[in-house]
C-alpha cells in the first residue's frame, strides 16, 4: 500500500517538480548543517565585504561612525542580495549557491567620484548605472564577447594596482594630517600584520588559511590596543541594534560622468557574475541555460539598485565563495541563503560596523597589500589565458594597463581637462577599461588593414613558426648562418614575405 500510495504521488508530480527535486541545489541538509555551512561561507567573505566600505570611507574622509554605518549597510544588502540569488523569485535569481556582496570592481572608480562631490554622487552613479544594468541583461549575451579574457583580466589587473597606493597609505596610518602619519610604529603595525597573513597562509591549516587575512586583522588589531594605537571608546556609543537608515547620507545626485564612469563598472560586474554563475552551475553540475544565467544577472543588478537607498553599492557574486563550494562539496542553496540571513543579522547591529571601524588603518595596509596584490594576481591569471601569437593583444595588454596607470602615477593629469572627463579617465579602472574595450574592437573584431605580421613591439619577445613554414621543409635541411641548406649543401631561397 505504501509502495501504491509513493507510486501515485510520483506520477501526479509535473516533470518540471520532478527534475527541480533532483537538483543536487536543492538538497536540504537540516537546521543544525545550514547554520554550520552557512556561518562558514559568511566567515570566508567577512573581510571582503567589509573592506569596500572601509575603503571608501577614509578615502571620502568620514568619520568612525559614518564608516561604521556604511559597513553594516553592506552586510545587511550583502544579506539580501544573497537571499534573493538563492531563494529567487519570478524573473530574479539563478537559484544557485552564490554568496553576493559588495563589488571591488567599482572602489577606486567610487573614490574618484567622492572626490569631487562625497558619498551622493556615489550612490546615484550606482543607482542609475545599475538600472541601465538591469534593462541590458536581455541582450547582455549579445556583447559578452566583446568582453574576453583580454579585457576582464586588464581590468582585474589594474583594480589591484590602482588600490595599492590605498594599501601604502594605510600603512603609513591612513590620514595623511595626522602627526603620526608615516611613522615607523605605524608601518612597523602594517609589517606586522602582513607577517601574520603570509604565516597563517604557509603554517595553517586549509581552513585557516582562508581566513588569514580575518585573523591577521584581529590579531594587529589586540598588538595595536595593546600599544595605545587604537581606541575602542566609541564602539559603545550608539545603539547596539538598529535598522540601516533610509539615505543616511542624504538623497543620491545623479551626474553623467560619474554614471558613464559607473557603467562601465557595471558591465564589468556582469561579466564576472556570469563568469561566478556558469562556474558554480559546472561545480556542483547542474544544468545553467540562458534563462538561469539572465535570472542571476537581473538579480544581481536589482539588489546593486537597491542597496545605495541603505547606503550600500554594487552587488556581486563573490568568487572566494565559488571556490568554497568546490572544496567543501556543500552544493545547497539554502546553506548560502542561510548566510544571507547571517549577514542581514550582522547589518542591524551597528556596534559590529562600530568595532570594524576601529581597526587602525595601520592594520588594514598590511593586510591590504595582501588584498589588493591578490585581486592584480588574479588579473594576470586570467592574461595568461589569452593567445599572443601573431596578433596585437601584447600591445593591448601594454597599452591598456600602461594607460590606466597614468591617473595613478600623476593624479592631477586630468585636473585641466573638463570635469566630465575628468571623472571618467581620474580614475584607472576607467581609463583601463575603455583604452581595452576600444582596442580589442579595433584589432580583433574591424580585422580589415590588419598585418598579418606580429607587431614591432611584441616582435622578439618570442619565437614562433607556422605550421606550413615547416611542413615545406625536407629531411637534411639545415640552417647556418641565417641561411636554410638543404642536404646537399645548396642554399634554399627564402621568401620574407608572400602575397595572399
Amino acid at each position: 500500500m505504501h509502495a501504491k500510495v509513493l507510486e501515485e504521488t510520483t506520477l501526479a508530480k509535473s516533470p518540471e517538480e520532478t527534475v527541480a527535486q533532483t537538483r543536487p541545489e536543492d538538497e536540504k541538509l537540516g537546521i543544525g548543517a545550514n547554520l554550520a555551512y552557512g556561518l562558514q561561507h559568511v566567515l570566508t567573505m567577512y573581510g571582503g565585504i567589509v573592506a569596500v566600505p572601509l575603503i571608501l570611507g577614509q578615502a571620502a574622509g568620514l568619520n568612525s561612525s559614518d564608516v561604521g554605518t556604511l559597513i553594516t549597510a553592506s552586510l545587511f544588502a550583502g544579506g539580501l542580495a544573497t537571499i534573493l540569488q538563492t531563494i529567487g523569485i519570478p524573473f530574479f535569481g539563478s537559484r544557485l549557491p552564490l554568496v553576493q556582496g559588495v563589488s571591488f570592481s567599482g572602489v577606486a572608480t567610487m573614490i574618484a567620484i567622492s572626490g569631487n562631490g562625497g558619498m551622493q554622487p556615489v550612490l546615484g552613479a550606482v543607482m542609475a548605472a545599475s538600472l541601465i544594468g538591469l534593462l541590458i541583461t536581455p541582450i547582455f549575451s549579445r556583447v559578452t564577447r566583446f568582453f574576453p579574457p583580454l579585457v576582464t583580466g586588464i581590468v582585474i589587473t589594474t583594480i589591484g594596482l590602482t588600490l595599492m597606493p590605498v594599501a601604502a597609505r594605510w600603512a603609513m596610518g591612513g590620514n595623511s594630517a595626522a602627526p603620526d602619519f608615516g611613522s615607523p610604529a605605524n608601518i612597523q603595525l602594517a609589517a606586522t600584520t602582513l607577517v601574520i597573513v603570509l604565516l597563517l597562509s604557509k603554517l595553517g591549516s586549509a581552513s585557516i588559511s582562508r581566513l588569514s587575512i580575518l585573523i591577521a586583522l584581529i590579531i594587529g588589531t589586540v598588538i595595536a590596543y595593546f600599544s595605545g594605537m587604537t581606541d575602542f571608546s566609541k564602539v559603545i556609543e550608539g545603539p547596539f541594534f538598529a535598522f540601516p537608515a533610509v539615505f543616511h547620507f542624504g538623497y543620491p545626485t545623479f551626474e553623467i560622468a560619474a554614471i558613464v564612469s559607473m557603467f562601465i563598472v557595471i558591465m564589468v560586474t556582469l561579466v564576472e557574475t556570469s563568469a561566478d554563475i556558469l562556474a558554480v552551475g559546472e561545480i556542483i553540475e547542474t544544468k545553467v541555460d540562458s534563462r538561469r544565467l539572465g535570472d542571476g544577472l537581473r538579480a544581481d543588478m536589482l539588489s546593486s539598485f537597491i542597496a545605495p537607498v541603505f547606503g550600500s553599492f554594487t552587488q556581486s557574486a563573490f568568487a572566494q565563495n565559488v571556490g568554497l563550494v568546490a572544496v567543501t562539496g556543500i552544493k545547497s542553496r539554502y546553506v548560502v541563503a542561510t548566510g544571507g540571513l547571517f549577514l542581514v543579522m550582522l547589518g542591524l547591529l551597528p556596534v559590529m560596523g562600530r568595532i570594524v571601524a576601529a581597526v587602525p588603518s595601520a592594520v588594514l595596509g598590511g593586510a591590504g597589500i595582501v588584498l589588493f596584490g591578490t585581486v592584480a594576481a588574479s588579473g594576470i591569471r586570467t592574461l595568461s589565458k589569452v593567445d599572443y601569437n601573431n596578433n596585437m593583444n601584447l600591445v593591448i595588454v601594454a597599452t591598456s594597463i600602461g594607460f590606466g596607470m597614468i591617473p595613478i602615477a600623476s593624479p592631477g593629469f586630468y585636473e585641466h581637462f573638463p570635469a566630465w572627463f575628468a571623472t571618467i579617465f581620474h580614475s584607472g579602472i576607467s581609463s583601463a577599461a575603455l583604452m581595452a574595450i576600444s582596442l580589442n574592437l579595433i584589432f580583433n573584431h574591424m580585422t580589415a588593414g590588419n598585418s598579418d605580421q606580429q607587431s614591432v613591439f611584441v616582435a622578439g619577445t618570442e619565437r614562433t613558426l607556422r605550421y606550413q613554414d615547416i611542413a615545406r621543409l625536407h629531411d637534411g635541411d639545415y640552417f647556418l648562418n641565417g641561411k636554410l641548406y638543404d642536404a646537399k649543401g645548396i642554399e634554399v631561397p627564402v621568401i620574407a614575405s608572400e602575397a595572399h
